[in-house]
């Protein structure tokens, strides 16, 4: 058996292989609410193969959204929306599910990438944008009011209560996002906080407000279920977030409850010189797994069964977050089995799929 399809526990909550979908954002929500979209998309994954699959990054305010977009998690309207995609995705897989809470920070009332991605006008419905500190995220952005301490607090509730939402969904994982120049990033990294409080300055202080939250949530999520973090790298900036920062943060995670971590990095700053490239972020999944012993999940263009494969032969992560590779191909992981010679199981509707079952070819030599 390879060690993609080798069943992994974590945190009580055991996969039946190693292969996770990533959160991917779809930008199809309305005022937060999964639509018809979501539900073909997520069904669509979950019947991938994948031994779990991460719901799109959900945002746990309006203000705390990418785009108008995005999915919300903060109301009974949202609930009920999501719910009606968790059950239906139950009712046909038996993968496991994850849901990726978040707030979007200074990164926040933008449009959608198809719209070309830049910051709302007024026009376009603006609002007023949050982060650690009142900067901009490039020239032509908002800038974003400063978060005082009462507003943190109202911000980390909200993450609690999209936490208990997710409880009564019957989610099995959370995975708390604090990567991508996303809120809870801008508060770890030196190039989005400025603050001169006990939540700036040097890298416990940035640490805390995360941490903070992550705790929070750990509080209300129940020990049997799985509860883990999107971390970063790297800011891909000289002198900023490094692989070393990325290991002390994984353990003070640790210490509080964490049970996995996946690390990617990058999106703090637009004008960071990241070196895009098959598996590209895997040594940071490395560094993180050999100097905590976390359960760690490894992305940045996996897109190859061998690939895949290779990266946990080799012990650098312990399972893989695949993203676009999944979108161009839903069945990767079927297909993944079968190139790596093991079994996996179909849906019995497509059981006929399967090469095996197929008649043998048609000797056209002859014809």
């Amino acid at each position: 058996m390879s060690q993609l399809f080798t069943p992994i526990t974590v945190g009580g909550i055991e996969m039946p292989n190693r292969v996770t979908v990533s959160p991917m954002c779809q930008y199809s929500a309305r005022e937060g609410s999964m639509t018809d979209w979501h539900l073909q998309h997520l069904m669509g994954l979950a019947l991938s193969g994948a031994g779990q699959v991460t719901v799109e990054a959900t945002h746990v305010s309006p203000e705390g959204r990418i785009t108008p977009g995005c999915v919300g998690l903060w109301s009974d309207e949202n609930e009920a929306a999501m719910k009606r995609v968790v059950d239906a995705c139950r009712s046909v897989s038996s993968a496991k599910l994850s849901l990726q809470l978040a707030h979007a920070g200074r990164k926040g009332s933008a449009q959608r990438p198809w719209e070309g991605g830049s910051a709302l006008s007024v026009a376009e419905g603006a609002w007023q944008t949050v982060a650690p500190s009142a900067m901009a995220l490039a020239p032509g952005w908002h800038t974003p009011v400063a978060l005082d301490e009462p507003s943190m607090g109202r911000i980390r509730d909200a993450f609690v209560q999209a936490a208990e939402r997710a409880l009564r969904m019957g989610f099995d994982m959370i995975e708390v996002h604090s990567a991508h120049g996303y809120l809870l990033n801008e508060f770890l990294s030196p190039l989005a906080n400025k603050r001169a409080d006990r939540y700036g300055g040097n890298l416990e202080n940035r640490m805390r407000f995360p941490l903070e939250v992550f705790a929070a949530v750990r509080a209300v999520w129940p020990k049997e279920r799985a509860l883990g973090a999107r971390i970063p790298g790297s800011d891909y900036v000289a002198g900023a977030w490094d692989v070393d920062d990325a290991v002390t943060y994984a353990a003070a995670l640790g210490a509080r409850g964490c049970d996995f971590v996946t690390v990617s990095g990058g999106g703090v700053v637009l004008d960071a010189k990241v070196p895009i490239g098959p598996g590209y972020q895997v040594p940071f999944a490395h560094a993180v797994k050999q100097a905590t012993g976390m359960i760690t999940g490894a992305v940045g263009l996996i897109t190859e069964a061998r690939q895949a494969e290779e990266i946990l032969a080799q012990g650098r992560a312990d399972y893989v977050a695949i993203a676009r590779a999944f979108l161009f191909n839903p069945r990767w992981a079927w297909h993944a089995a079968i190139e790596l010679g093991d079994a996996i199981r179909f849906a019995p509707q497509y059981a006929r799929c399967h090469p095996k079952a197929w008649p043998p070819a048609k000797d056209l030599t002859s014809a």
